[in-house]
């Protein structure tokens, strides 16, 4: 959050105002998808061999059950998700979803991202901040497309423009 605010500032010495976009996304570390985060992995990073299998037992064969008021559920088992609490789980989600960066990039926005807390933000002159709320909304219509092909999705009584 200090690169934003920093950004914010030099953009207030340069006499430009910043649109920020806080996007809240809905159980993201629950929702990742398995077989497409090991494809990603693959693809965009060139993971394979034993790298790859070993992310893949990490992974798969999961299981949970639920323990309440001295009753436990059935184990179940779980085909999506990084495990939360783990040192691997913020890093896989990272990578999962490290083509946001490309697509904010694009719309020539800038994206801050730690783990599921994402700000995306742009400097405009005064005078041009309809055209640059014109342009965040695009781009906030784009990553909610991406996040849908992903199985992910937005909060929307979180996500705001400031």
């Amino acid at each position: 959050m200090l690169r934003v605010m920093s950004d914010t500032l030099w953009s207030a010495d340069a006499q430009k105002v910043t649109l920020l976009n806080l996007l809240d996304l809905s159980a993201a570390f629950d929702s990742v998808d398995h077989p497409l985060l090991l494809l990603r992995l693959q693809r965009n990073f060139g993971l394979t061999g034993q790298v790859l299998r070993w992310l893949t037992s990490f992974l798969n064969g999961r299981i949970q059950q639920i323990a309440y008021a001295g009753l436990v559920s059935a184990t179940h088992t779980v085909f999506f998700g990084v495990p939360q609490g783990s040192v691997l789980g913020p890093l896989l989600f990272n990578l999962y979803t490290a083509d946001i960066h490309l697509l904010v990039a694009a719309h020539g926005h800038v994206l801050h991202q730690y783990a599921d807390d994402c700000q995306v933000y742009i400097a405009t002159p005064a005078n041009k901040t309809s055209s640059a709320v014109d342009r965040l909304t695009r781009c906030l219509n784009d990553v909610n497309a991406w996040l849908s092909t992903s199985r992910l999705r937005l909060n929307p009584a979180k996500t705001q423009i400031l």
